[in-house]
């Protein structure tokens, strides 16, 4: 199976990445194929609202955004981890969310009249498995959170469970310093026993 990370984070090797890497780590033990991808790297920059998609099938503005979208078409299972800023996953992250669930809604769906009402049957993001994980210095955990969470179900994907929410408490004065939430470890490593397990089953 294969394993694509997202990392909205701006901080190279920060506790964003550190925590994403643990989850990739588990599943590659697991003989999982993974990638990171930080998104903050690459030039994507937001939706325009401009539904060229709706005809061409897929994103008409050119930049980096192609390339994080092929990778994520392959991708079986998404982890997209952002730190929290202001109660909100990073502008970065949102801008591929935002384009990928907008194209991937049209790649496969017509308008319609504005009288019409819609049926929407399938994204072509339908059946991907999809985890959260967020990293906050203290609050604002469960609004960024709820934001990936609000994007997986909207998009027909399927997402993982755990015994906790996937998140972790790091960063005082701007540290780098994810492994030392021990609680945070311990609940990146059960997200990629559940990712495997999920994924197992939906193959079997």
């Amino acid at each position: 199976m294969k394993i694509l990370a997202l990392s909205g984070s701006p901080r190279k090797n920060g506790n964003t990445d550190r925590y994403l890497e643990i989850v990739l780590e588990e599943c590659r033990a697991q003989g999982a194929e993974t990638e990171l991808i930080r998104v903050c790297d690459l030039s994507v920059h937001g939706c325009r609202g401009c539904y060229g998609c709706v005809n061409a099938k897929a994103c008409v503005h050119q930049d980096d955004f192609q390339l994080v979208f092929s990778k994520i078409m392959k991708a079986d299972v998404l982890v997209l981890g952002s730190p929290v800023y202001h109660s909100s996953i990073t502008p970065e992250l949102k801008a591929v969310l935002d384009r990928t669930g907008f194209c991937g809604r049209w790649a496969v769906s017509e308008m319609k009249a504005k009288e019409g009402a819609y049926e929407f049957n399938a994204s072509i993001l339908s059946g991907k498995i999809v985890a959260p994980v967020t990293v906050a210095r203290r609050a604002g955990q469960n609004f960024a959170f709820a934001q990936l969470l609000l994007w997986a179900a909207c998009n027909d994907c399927l997402i993982v469970n755990n015994t906790y929410w996937n998140v972790g408490v790091a960063g005082k004065g701007g540290a780098k310093d994810a492994a030392e939430d021990e609680e945070g470890v311990t609940t990146m490593k059960n997200l990629a026993k559940r990712i495997i397990y999920t994924a197992n089953k939906l193959n079997a």
